[in-house]
């Protein structure tokens, strides 16, 4: 009798110890296992094409499989690129698709994370009412309208003639009807005949006169003086 109480406190002691076992081996696993909360996705623009990007934030990075699925009335239109693997971390890890989405799309983003996580990320991911678009180019500023230069004329081949060269170069007067003066005419006009001798003279005949008259006055002058 003594025999089978000991036998059913050690059978109460084994069973608290397995339940309390598998209770602590439960709560490991559960903070142990990859969460569907722990991926997110967004639809953004890399320059003018748009991609789409799927992060996950597991701290104990169990490897995942993201695949993108572009909806249409609720269902599969088309997989975009293929099936990308993430290994995610306490600060996020993040994979990228590339694709040219539309404004007001819809994806859906489905995580496959061994036998923990096999579901899609919620609620699906909606992309931008804008569409991604190319950085404006500078408008080129129009460059000013070029005046038309002067042409310089081109230099002739032949030299131009110097002024020495064209003085003495120069056409002789073309003789004229009129006749030529008379050899007396020339030695006159080389005596001064056609000068102002004249007027020299009479300038000079005045001051002598006027000398004289001064000589004149003074001299009378001083007899008046001596007189008295």
């Amino acid at each position: 009798m003594s025999m089978t109480r000991r036998s059913a406190r050690s059978v109460r002691i084994l069973g608290v110890a397995s339940a309390s076992a598998a209770l602590v081996l439960g709560v490991a696993n559960t903070a142990l296992a990859c969460d569907i909360k722990e991926f997110s996705a967004e639809a953004t623009c890399d320059g003018s094409k748009g991609v789409i990007v799927v992060t996950d934030k597991d701290p104990f990075g169990t490897p995942a499989v993201i695949t993108v699925f572009l909806e249409n009335n609720g269902a599969d239109a088309k997989k975009v690129g293929k099936p990308e693997n993430i290994k995610g971390s306490k600060d996020g890890t993040t994979v990228t698709f590339a694709e040219d989405w539309k404004p007001n799309a819809t994806y859906r983003i489905h995580v496959k994370a061994g036998n923990q996580v096999n579901a899609d990320i919620t609620p699906n991911l909606t992309t931008p009412s804008t569409a991604c678009k190319a950085e404006d180019s500078p408008t080129p500023t129009p460059s000013a309208t070029p005046s038309p230069s002067k042409s310089t004329p081109a230099e002739s081949d032949s030299p131009t003639p110097s002024a020495s060269e064209s003085t003495s170069t120069a056409p002789a007067a073309t003789p004229s009807n009129a006749p030529s003066p008379a050899a007396g005419d020339s030695n006159l006009a080389e005596t001064g005949a056609n000068s102002n001798t004249g007027l020299i003279a009479g300038i000079a005949a005045a001051l002598v006169v006027i000398g004289g008259g001064a000589v004149f006055f003074g001299m009378r002058r001083r007899g008046t003086n001596n007189g008295r």
